[in-house]
């Protein structure tokens, strides 16, 4: 399982406001059923590494179905293969050590 950290930003628009753009790509992800975290600065998603790659290409798509002319995407991938990965795994794991 992959977790993946992705931020869209539109460029080109007429505004300096991007959350429009974001509730659009933030819909997609909400349909998609993966399970996935909205943050300030990006979107986290888990899950097949090959299902959330065609599910950012849509995410990237969005704002310029939305109107800007330019997109810049940035991703982020810890995909591990040799044992179970999650997010709240990632965040117990280093919850732990400061406990601990």
């Amino acid at each position: 399982m992959a977790v993946v950290e992705v931020s869209i930003t539109p460029l080109g628009t007429a505004s300096t406001s991007v959350s429009p753009y974001v509730a659009g790509c933030v819909k997609i992800v909400r349909e998609s059923g993966l399970n996935f975290q909205l943050t300030p600065m990006g979107t986290i998603i888990e899950g097949d590494i090959d299902e959330i790659l065609r599910l950012i290409r849509c995410m990237h798509e969005s704002p310029f179905a939305a109107g800007a002319v330019r997109v810049s995407t940035l991703i982020k991938i810890d995909d591990r293969r040799d044992k179970p990965h999650s997010m709240a795994g990632k965040l117990k794991s280093v919850k732990d050590k400061i406990a601990g």
